[in-house]
């Protein structure tokens, strides 16, 4: 049996360590060798790229606030160093590179996306792994396969980010409003097994993993509350005001924003096995 070998480019990212976790696994013995490449020295590009059938990329700079003084990070990491490990990947003869984008391409905080949803990132974050997209999408040929992965907000187990912060909130506060929106997330071990399966059967093309199930906020806060043994109250009628109140984040937190994309669900585990195993 032929041994799968794959390289991720980015060590220690979230993504980048649950994937490599998710490999390790003892079902897959023998099946692939993993290794990992940290980014941030210039010494990532003496790496020898030839042996490996996959370039996994997952380096870049996120969950970090927008300022001027951090702006040339987005570009310089997101952006540049990443089109630089696709070229690398191409020169030495990698048969697949997967470059891990993001939904925030499409500059949506509520509203429903399509194939056809043409790309409008409003953060330079979203620009920049929109400019990287572009880049190296221009570098596939028959041998050298390009796969985009657009995931929605990825969450799990020590994850950071905004799922994080809504948890946070699950586990103290006595109230939530109650809504009816829906988001579209994925959970990080439906993701790598995502991830796996665009590997084996070398995928290519643009790809908007997502979990099997919609996601009702006001669930999810309710689920994570009785998960950690706290007792929440979800209170009809103040969605409005605080909507209005709470601008932007409000909005980004109670409105609908979802994949409507059947293709590419991920159902590996299930959205409430995945609270459970999330929060315990």
């Amino acid at each position: 049996m032929n041994v799968k070998r794959i390289l991720i480019t980015g060590k220690d990212s979230y993504i980048g360590t649950s994937f490599e976790k998710w490999m390790s696994r003892l079902e897959f013995d023998g099946m692939y060798k993993v290794d990992t490449l940290d980014m941030r020295e210039k010494e990532w590009e003496n790496k020898d790229f030839s042996v490996y059938e996959t370039i996994l990329h997952v380096a870049g700079i996120v969950h970090r606030k927008e300022t001027s003084k951090n702006i040339h990070l987005y570009y310089e990491v997101n952006r540049d160093l990443a089109i630089k490990a696709a070229r690398k990947a191409k020169q030495e003869g990698v048969r697949q590179f997967i470059f891990l984008s993001t939904m925030g391409i499409y500059g949506k905080m509520e509203g429903t996306i399509t194939e056809e949803t043409p790309a409008d990132p409003k953060t330079h974050y979203g620009k920049s792994k929109w400019q990287a997209e572009i880049a190296i999408q221009r570098l596939e040929t028959p041998d050298f396969k390009i796969a985009v992965l657009r995931p929605p907000m990825v969450y799990g187990k020590e994850c950071k980010g905004n799922y994080l912060k809504l948890s946070q909130f699950a586990r103290h506060s006595p109230i939530f409003p109650y809504t009816i929106n829906k988001r579209s997330m994925l959970y990080i071990d439906n993701l790598c097994d995502f991830i796996q399966k665009v590997i084996d059967e070398e995928m290519r093309g643009v790809f908007f993993p997502q979990n099997a199930e919609y996601v009702n906020v006001s669930d999810m806060v309710e689920k994570i509350a009785n998960v950690s043994g706290h007792r929440i109250f979800i209170i009809k009628g103040i969605e409005r005001p605080i909507r209005v109140l709470g601008g932007k984040r409000a909005k980004k937190v109670l409105g609908t924003c979802i994949y409507n994309i059947n293709r590419d669900r991920c159902s590996v585990v299930s959205y409430e096995e995945s609270i459970l195993r999330t929060e315990l």
